[in-house]
């Protein structure tokens, strides 16, 4: 069952198997089981990655559903949300399960940045504008904002990147960019597969392992399980 639950918002529920999916014209931005956990397989690899670090304070730039904050919230890490869009908030609250007491912020990702000290154990991006990374989420200056934010030791950076082939040169160009204020810079990626999503980190990333999936959801966890099988760390390209 459909429903627009704003203009240009819709949340789809399968009254079968309780599960729901929020659109955004032609692009997804969550799906989830009956309890919130999410669907997406990059949801899981950063979750992976974020409770392998052993992260406790995290800021995410990008809402969505909230999936991978309420995730976090179960297993008692602290999550702060910043997001230039009130309904997903409500969104996210109302169909996906996150709790109320995790803090959610309206705003830009880098005005919140620039107008408070607090650090993070990890700060993940996952903010999109008509398919794409905001230009000013994408520079030096904004990584370097981040990284000013970031605690000196055992933190990360996570970027979750849309990656249309393998003649795609997006996550490459992110991943140098990062590199040129980090010096440890990593990519995950399913090489081979269309429409896929990566994931770019930079900070304390060298001896993260690739993900596995340690939260099921109550549908689609096989096909969860093959889908983070498919991620692998690679080389970054010239």
């Amino acid at each position: 069952m459909a429903r627009r639950v704003s203009s240009g918002f819709v949340v789809e529920q399968n009254n079968a198997t309780g599960g729901v999916s929020f659109w955004e014209k032609h692009l997804n931005h969550s799906a989830a089981d009956r309890n919130g956990v999410s669907l997406a397989s990059y949801v899981h690899a950063i979750y992976g990655l974020i409770r392998q670090a052993k992260c406790r304070e995290i800021l995410m730039i990008g809402c969505g559903g909230g999936t991978l904050a309420t995730m976090l919230h179960r297993q008692g890490v602290k999550v702060v949300i910043v997001d230039t869009d009130l309904r997903s908030f409500d969104i996210a609250r109302r169909y996906f399960h996150m709790p109320e007491d995790i803090a959610c912020h309206v705003g830009d990702g880098r005005a919140f940045l620039c107008c408070q000290t607090r650090r993070y154990d990890a700060i993940v991006l996952d903010a999109y504008a008509g398919g794409k990374i905001p230009r000013h989420l994408k520079t030096a200056r904004f990584f370097a904002l981040v990284k000013s934010r970031l605690r000196v030791r055992n933190s990360l950076f996570l970027v979750n990147l849309l990656v249309k082939d393998d003649d795609d040169h997006v996550p490459d160009r992110f991943a140098w960019r990062l590199s040129a204020v980090w010096r440890k810079v990593r990519l995950l990626d399913a090489e081979g597969l269309d429409d896929r999503n990566a994931v770019a980190m930079a900070g304390s990333v060298q001896e993260l392992v690739r993900p596995r999936l340690t939260l099921r959801p109550q549908v689609g966890a096989g096909k969860l399980t093959g889908e983070l099988g498919d991620l692998d760390f690679r080389a970054l390209r010239p």
